[in-house]
């Protein structure tokens, strides 16, 4: 099939290059111009394992081209993949103004039938909006269909997901909408859950609330086992086998962050709001997640006295490990609250270098790896649950640091193992 997907992000890029693998030619647009010129020379401006060698397999056998004219890729398609940005407003509402400038421009663009799918994660009726906004800008009054596909992606293992969906949500209302996507995604060979547009809209937000309320549940209880003197490794596991729970995200830690729980959250939160139900659930999910950060801070000031002038390091500044997005990172947000207190930081992440830099500026040292951040430091704190640093030689760690001290994050070490080499040892809701 021809494909277009607009929006070249961590969603565009991903659904672009995996369509592109499975025989489909797919043009992916972009009104970044320099992002354009580095992805046609095979270079990718994120961080998001295997995307690099897929996109360069799919450019060198023709399947896979980019462009920073929306004309070209409308033309040059028949289904249109909307993948820009919704960022939040103040309100915790979507700002959906890209995804109308997007459909005004699909609109004046098209000369034959398009089925434009709204990818990018939106509240209900931003399909009616699509709609209304594509007839009165389509002058020639050419037949088109919109429908709602939201991607279900998690940065670090984004191509597995596409390839091996849990399930394929499809919002249409005409059959022809419906056909195309089920021959689309028939390859995958994946349950398909097949209802009209709103109810798609929102079953992205319902799923993305959900499991950030997961999460905030087992950081409450790791509070909990904190004040108990019980770990909450072994309350999750013990909870996580039941069947009807699962062991899917209940590792205790400082909160989720990343682009899409946060956001989305917010946006349900504010959805349901405006058609008069007060979700206050999600209002607690919300404020247990934010309050994560701030017991880890109280543990630094436990365990190290008084903080000004003590040099802390952080392992750790994406969100999550396998990427090297910051957006909502606890880590970046705790290091700016330590830097109001006077504190020495030193930082290393394996992929957020760059990125954090930008938004972290002067006054903070960033290293070359974990055991240049260890030396000389007062206390380690884990932000991030990178492999590497599970993997670490803490023996030589501890040699290097002032005071032996680690607080852990994200509950990557075995505690009396930990202490066993001498160090003082704080996870999150491990007594």
């Amino acid at each position: 099939m021809k494909i277009s997907v607009i929006g070249a992000g961590y969603v565009g890029l991903v659904t672009g290059s995996c369509f592109a693998d499975l025989g489909n030619d797919v043009i992916c647009m972009d009104n970044d111009a320099a992002k354009v010129k580095k992805l046609k020379g095979g270079k990718i401006p994120i961080y998001e394992p295997g995307l690099e060698d897929l996109i360069k397999r799919n450019i060198k056998e023709r399947r896979l081209s980019f462009t920073s004219s929306i004309k070209d890729a409308v033309k040059r398609s028949d289904i249109i993949f909307i993948c820009v940005g919704t960022p939040p407003r103040d309100n915790g509402e979507a700002d959906l103004s890209f995804v109308e400038h997007v459909a005004r421009d699909i609109a004046r663009s098209m000369s034959s039938y398009k089925l434009i799918i709204e990818k990018s994660t939106v509240p209900v009726n931003t399909g009616e909006w699509v709609e209304h906004t594509i007839k009165t800008c389509n002058k020639g009054s050419i037949k088109f269909d919109v429908a709602s596909n939201p991607e279900f992606l998690r940065e670090g293992s984004a191509i597995k997901d596409f390839m091996n969906p849990d399930r394929i949500v499809i919002g249409v209302k005409s059959k022809k909408a419906k056909d195309i996507l089920a021959e689309l995604y028939r390859p995958l060979k994946s349950e398909m859950v097949i209802t009209d547009i709103k109810s798609a809209e929102l079953i992205k937000h319902a799923s993305n609330s959900f499991l950030a309320m997961k999460i905030s549940f087992i950081n409450a209880v790791s509070n909990v086992c904190d004040k108990l003197g019980t770990d909450v490794n072994e309350v999750a596991s013990g909870i996580g086998l039941d069947k009807r729970i699962g062991k899917d995200f209940l590792n205790a830690g400082i909160g989720f962050g990343g682009f899409c729980f946060p956001k989305d959250l917010r946006a349900f939160i504010r959805i349901a709001e405006k058609c008069g139900y007060d979700f206050g659930m999600l209002k607690e999910v919300e404020r247990v997640n934010e309050m994560q950060k701030a017991v880890l801070l109280k543990k630094v000031e436990e365990m190290i006295w008084n903080l000004q002038n003590k040099t802390l390091g952080v392992l750790g500044l994406s969100f999550k490990p396998d990427t090297d997005d910051i957006r909502y990172s606890p880590a970046i947000e705790i290091i700016s609250a330590l830097r109001k207190d006077g504190v020495r930081i030193k930082v290393y992440d394996p992929a957020a270098m760059a990125k954090a830099r930008a938004v972290l500026g002067s006054g903070i040292k960033f290293c070359k790896d974990a055991y240049d951040v260890a030396k000389g430091c007062d206390c380690l704190i884990v932000a991030t649950e990178w492999n590497e640093f599970k993997e670490l030689d803490l023996k030589r760690v501890k040699r290097l640091m002032r005071q032996p001290v680690i607080i852990d994050g994200r509950n990557i070490y075995d505690p009396e193992g930990v202490k066993a080499l001498g160090f003082k040892y704080s996870g999150m809701g491990r007594g």
